[in-house]
């Protein structure tokens, strides 16, 4: 499943403000829509000549079909509706196909797939595919082309295999098996600097590093498990890394969504350095999913949601953080629902993919910075700390499909 699922928001407003420790500003950015009727819409980035590229995660298929490893009274298919589409000159067009995805059936909802795209400095471009591979009885992974990244011909659409991500995943620990016998792995999001990629691996709650040749796959840092810590309890929530970012000081910055019971305000961003320990850079949100730098060294976050998915209000946040720690909430809500990753355009604009936990109605919106259109009086910056429902989360053995 997606990892939008698994998580829930917890503040009913914008969550920053004076309790945290840190100043905060409110102000609503104008947006447009630059492509719609998209699957499942993920991660998204510019290639040198200033095409845009974005991934759909898909709608799943009819083969394999079993029960749902999250959705144990729904069903999952495997198929080839992934695609990755190209925004150029205005016009949307699907440039690649055939990918593969998961998704329940037959809704086509909370699929995994294509979950990423970036390029290199020569213009390469590299796809990210989620989820994992399949064990098979003789206790090695089947890859269905799950879990790996790729090198893409975008005139052949052939795929060559950089890492086998699930394959290092059960190499390394062969117990986290996901209940229908997937390896435990759901690599979400990667970033290229040099001859290096830098993958965010959500279920193992991981940045992996791999060179672009495909040596040197390694564990960069690992996230261990936080504490909430409540009057009746303590209760153990995985980190649940999201998007990766190489900041100006070139160290890496992660954001996290942070597993159940999702408290608010519990996100953070992480900077790590090179010696690989992982730092809080900023705190205080829900939620996060992905994070990029502008050239002037801001840092933009992305929220997924403002509160609790299951409270059924799903409006997104788009948070600017200056280089002296001042954030402004750029847009809440107002349109952006369900953000699920972020880049920056060289015209300075912010472009989101927004509903992308849909079928069909998937966008990608930009997102001006620097215009203002009137802030409804209702986005009032206000913080709602109370820990929702705690006792209802229990601590779970088998690992969350992050």
């Amino acid at each position: 499943m997606s990892i939008l699922k698994f998580v829930a928001l917890s503040f009913t407003s914008l969550t920053f403000c004076f309790a945290t420790g840190f100043v905060s500003k409110t102000m609503a950015a104008s947006f447009s829509v630059v492509a719609d009727g998209l699957d499942n819409v993920r991660g998204l980035s510019f290639s040198p000549d200033g095409s845009l590229y974005v991934t759909e995660a898909g709608v799943g298929g009819d083969q394999l079909c079993d029960v749902s490893f999250n959705f144990p009274d729904q069903q999952a298919c495997i198929g080839t509706s992934g695609a990755v589409t190209r925004i150029k000159d205005g016009k949307q067009e699907r440039v690649l196909t055939n990918l593969p995805s998961y998704a329940l059936s037959p809704t086509g909802s909370q699929a995994i797939g294509a979950n990423d795209i970036e390029f290199d400095a020569a213009g390469n471009p590299y796809l990210l595919i989620g989820l994992s591979a399949s064990v098979n009885s003789d206790n090695t992974p089947n890859s269905e082309n799950f879990g790996e990244l790729y090198k893409v011909d975008l005139n052949t659409g052939a795929l060559t295999s950089i890492a086998d991500i699930s394959s290092y995943e059960f190499a390394k620990d062969p117990t986290v098996l996901l209940p229908n016998g997937f390896v435990g792995s759901n690599p979400y999001s990667f970033t290229i600097e040099g001859d290096t990629a830098y993958i965010a691996n959500a279920n193992r709650n991981e940045v992996l590093s791999v060179k672009l040749d495909g040596s040197n796959l390694k564990t960069l840092v690992e996230f261990p498990d936080q504490t909430l810590t409540t009057p009746t309890q303590e209760v153990k929530y995985q980190t649940v890394p999201t998007g990766v970012a190489i900041g100006p000081d070139k160290a890496l910055y992660v954001s996290q969504l942070t597993g159940v019971p999702i408290p608010s305000g519990k996100a953070n961003i992480f900077r790590v350095g090179s010696d690989g320990k992982a730092t809080v850079y900023a705190y205080g949100f829900t939620q996060l999913t992905d994070v990029a730098f502008d050239t002037e060294g801001n840092l933009y976050a992305l929220q997924f949601a403002n509160e609790a998915f299951f409270r059924g209000n799903l409006d997104a946040s788009l948070i600017k953080i200056a280089p002296d720690g001042t954030r402004t909430t750029l847009i809440s809500g107002n349109g952006l629902e369900s953000a699920t990753a972020l880049t920056i355009g060289s015209d300075g604009a912010v472009y989101v993919s927004n509903k992308g936990d849909r079928v069909g109605v998937g966008q990608v919106l930009r997102i001006d910075p620097k215009a203002k259109v009137p802030e409804s009086s209702s986005a009032s910056v206000v913080v709602a700390f109370a820990v929702f429902g705690v006792g209802s989360f229990i601590a779970r053995k088998r690992r969350n499909f992050c």
